[in-house]
């Protein structure tokens, strides 16, 4: 459906631009993999995630989705929970 108002517009551009950081966190995964030439998750690809997925969901409410933004909020507590072990397994090691 095309937006017929500019409301629906900026709409539709926080949509997409959650949808380019989300599909962006496997475009940035792929290059850091191919680059180390092993398969890897970098810490990029959690940030990504978190952003791109917050942003998601409040689209999601926004066009009051219930399968969408619960999809997409659920995922948010494991993307936290992600970088807090990140950064816990880092403190670790300047403790070292």
């Amino acid at each position: 459906m095309l937006p017929n108002t500019p409301l629906e517009t900026l709409w539709l551009a926080i949509g997409l631009l959650g949808q380019a950081l989300f599909a962006g966190r496997f475009i940035w995964q792929w290059w850091v993999s191919e680059r180390l030439g092993r398969s890897v998750v970098p810490v990029a690809f959690w940030h990504l995630s978190l952003v791109g997925g917050a942003i998601l969901t409040v689209y999601a409410v926004y066009r009051q989705d219930v399968v969408f933004a619960l999809g997409q909020g659920c995922g948010l507590a494991v993307y936290v929970r992600n970088l807090q072990l990140i950064r816990r397994q880092a403190r670790g090691r300047i403790a070292d």
